[in-house]
């Protein structure tokens, strides 16, 4: 009986794939029905997921369903929210937040609702915290949809993140923000978010990385939620918990929330090394507790929980290797063998791959001087050779360089910009001193900054210790020595003279340039040169 079911759910998705299929599904009485069934076939994983997939497609072709599907009489998303939060199944919670991720993605004022209202008891952020938690161990073990259910649930926190802040407009974190009409990313937050940071840093400092090509789903989608989460004073000890740990030595650790329930499909975790980015922390000691045989996860109500990954060097790391892998040696970012490693990734350009993060190694740097400090010794160290031009190095300094004039990849090279900008402290003198005023002109031009910045009055060691007398402020390399040329002869100074002499005449013969700004004539005229006998 459930078999058949299941086929023949499978043959109505199939119907809506196409559009004239869907637009029957989206009515109220037929998305109600869907759920329904979803519920009703909750024994039999594959027709509920089959009944469940017939309302993601109506949802993805038929915009107008979505409202329908949020408000009553269906009321699809809060029924959608309660099963995400009761299932251990990636597979179903796959579909489940695709569901709630297109229902959510254009509609900002139903978002406020989630947030506003428990769910079973709990706020949304923390059943989103949980699943998050709960899939990551799914992902390690490779588990069938681990990662495609985490990319569509983080799509869905993704909408929270992009659209909550603004909806209610708390806590503006710069004076730029509160000055500008056009609310960007970041500029805008509310603690009540504050919950999805701490399993988006779990993920993003231990997710086991793809190669050659480090970043791919879901990285990505972590990095795009983490851009939009403030480095504020009231979450620094979460951005950065190893140094909040070494301030607090008295703090508990403790483990990253999740359910009491176990998940047979995803099995004992598969542990791996962490990555040389990543300090042992709390999540790596649950998973020790899991191997161990322990199953359950204690829930946690602090939004403040976090492993002790060191989230700048991670960045870093992902980085240097993700550049490693486009810019090969000193190889020009607009040549075209660069875009032709793309031709494998769900990105179709360096500036959707890249840009993000780049911007979140910024954001770190601009709230964070100790994130600045390293980041300066990791790209501009005190030690730098500086015999050779800098832009031809092959180290990330000198990819970073050539990105700053690339015609081709315009988001990143801005981004490169802007993390260079950061590291000096957001000092255009500073910038200079450290890459050189030829390297820094371009970018300083689209700033605003026209000329070559004055002397800088910053008292910021980092950047004086890099300044000596001896390195060219255009191009930040080591004067050279000027070779010893023969004294000229009396009769070799008398011949450039009179070419002189003629060079100057002509200009005024021809016209280019006036007689009172002759200066041999004027030097004549004042006395202070005779003409020869």
């Amino acid at each position: 009986m459930l078999s058949d079911a299941a086929k023949a759910l499978l043959a109505l998705k199939s119907l809506g794939r196409h559009q004239s299929g869907s637009e029957i599904l989206a009515s109220p009485e037929k998305l109600s029905a869907l759920l329904s069934l979803s519920t009703l076939y909750k024994d039999d994983p594959d027709a509920s997921s089959e009944a469940l997939r017939c309302i993601a497609n109506a949802l993805l072709l038929i915009q107008s369903s979505r409202e329908t599907f949020l408000k009553p009489p269906v009321n699809g998303g809060e029924i959608c929210l309660n099963a995400l939060e009761k299932s251990t199944n990636p597979e179903q919670i796959f579909v489940l937040a695709r569901i709630l991720f297109l229902s959510t993605a254009l509609l900002p004022d139903y978002i406020v609702t989630f947030i506003e209202n428990k769910h079973n008891g709990r706020p949304v952020v923390e059943i989103i915290g949980a699943k998050l938690d709960l899939l990551y161990i799914c992902v390690l073990n490779s588990t069938r949809m681990a990662k495609e259910a985490m990319t569509d649930l983080l799509k869905f926190a993704y909408n929270f993140i992009h659209h909550y802040p603004k909806a209610v407009q708390e806590n503006p974190q710069s004076q730029a923000a509160e000055e500008d009409e056009k609310k960007v990313l970041g500029d805008y937050w509310s603690p009540k978010l504050d919950g999805l940071l701490p399993p988006l840093l779990r993920i993003f400092g231990s997710l086991p990385p793809s190669f050659p090509n480090p970043i791919t789903p879901p990285l990505t989608h972590v990095i795009h939620a983490l851009i939009g989460i403030p480095v504020s004073p009231s979450l620094k000890n979460v951005w950065f918990p190893s140094r909040s740990a070494v301030n607090s030595p008295k703090s508990a650790p403790q483990t990253p929330h999740s359910d009491h329930r176990s998940d047979s499909r995803c099995g004992s975790p598969i542990m791996q090394s962490p990555p040389p980015s990543a300090r042992p922390g709390a999540f790596d000691r649950a998973l020790s507790v899991l191997s161990a045989g322990r199953r359950s996860f204690s829930r946690c109500s602090s939004p403040h929980v976090s492993s002790n990954s060191d989230i700048l060097h991670r960045a870093w790391d992902l980085l240097e290797v993700a550049f490693n892998h486009f810019f090969a040696d000193n190889i020009d970012p607009d040549d075209p063998k660069v875009r032709e490693l793309l031709k494998d990734s769900s990105d179709n350009s360096l500036d959707a791959l890249l840009s993000p993060l780049v911007i979140l190694i910024t954001r770190l740097c601009q709230a964070d001087e100790t994130s600045r400090a390293r980041l300066k010794q990791w790209l501009v160290p005190d030690d730098l050779d500086r015999e050779s031009p800098l832009e031809q190095r092959q180290d990330m300094f000198g990819k970073s360089l050539r990105l700053l004039t690339s015609v081709y990849h315009n988001r990143l090279k801005d981004s490169v910009g802007e993390m260079l900008y950061a590291m000096a402290g957001s000092d255009a003198s500073n910038l200079s001193t450290l890459i050189g005023y030829g390297n820094a002109a371009g970018f300083l031009f689209n700033k605003g900054i026209l000329s070559a910045p004055p002397a800088s009055s910053s008292t910021n060691g980092d950047v004086a210790s890099s300044v000596r007398d001896d390195i060219n402020p255009i191009t930040g390399t080591t004067f050279k020595p000027k070779p010893n040329l023969p004294e000229m002869t009396e009769e070799e100074k008398e011949q450039e003279v009179e070419k002189l002499l003629w060079l100057f005449d002509r200009l005024e013969k021809t016209g280019a340039m006036p007689a009172d700004q002759n200066p041999i004539r004027k030097a004549i005229q004042d006395g202070k040169a005779t003409l020869g006998p």
